[in-house]
């Protein structure tokens, strides 16, 4: 008996189903991949967020009361928590805690502030409490990718929020006898709202330590 070949048709007809199978193939792996990665770009979103507010509550965790000098070149003494509710500047601070496992000659206090620069939420802190005049400090990302920042403070009087601090203003020079009451007075709470471009509205308050 003679064996028998594939026809020319037969031919045809199986390389167009092994294009068909291909080409449904091909479009499934470029799926996957599509999603893996939007998937890994989803991850590394919540990461940042969670990140950020890890470290946005290990500084409002560690505020201390610690009025420390202007760095713009007044040398005025500001009050160890300081927002104006009207600038890109959020929030400036004194905390403690700040670790030195190297052992470098500096204090265990730092400066903070918190600034809304070109919708990114900055975080700047100085090596010294009160450095040099026009010092530059370390800046970091904290938050990208958002519309608007606000910070509220729960004022322990009359317990009601408001977007400035410190609750009472300072009228005069600070003496010894005042500069507890106009420098280093604290709100029982800080509330933090971050409004992100895909994540939307989200808020957060944090107890300040007594």
């Amino acid at each position: 008996m003679r064996n028998r070949g594939f026809t020319l048709i037969e031919v045809v007809i199986a390389m167009f189903i092994a294009a068909i199978m291909f080409a449904i193939g091909y479009g499934a792996i470029n799926q996957a991949l599509a999603n893996r990665d939007e998937l890994n770009a989803s991850q590394e979103r919540v990461n940042e967020i969670q990140r950020g507010m890890r470290i946005v509550a290990q500084d409002f965790a560690q505020i201390v009361m610690r009025a420390a000098r202007d760095t713009s070149g007044t040398g005025q003494l500001m009050p160890a928590i300081y927002a104006t509710g009207s600038d890109n500047t959020v929030l400036t601070f004194t905390r403690g805690g700040w670790s030195n496992p190297a052992g470098i000659q500096r204090p265990a206090e730092q400066r903070v502030r918190y600034r809304f620069v070109d919708g990114s939420l900055l975080r700047e802190h100085w090596l010294a409490v009160d450095p040099a005049l026009n010092t530059e400090p370390r800046q970091r990302i904290v938050f990208t990718k958002i519309s608007a920042v606000e910070v509220r403070f729960l004022e322990p009087v009359s317990r009601s929020w408001r977007t400035d601090w410190p609750a009472i203003s300072s009228s005069g020079p600070v003496t010894s006898l005042t500069v507890s009451q106009m420098l280093l007075t604290r709100p029982l709470a800080i509330e933090l709202t971050v409004v992100f471009e895909d994540w939307g509205r989200v808020q957060r308050v944090f107890e300040i330590p007594t």
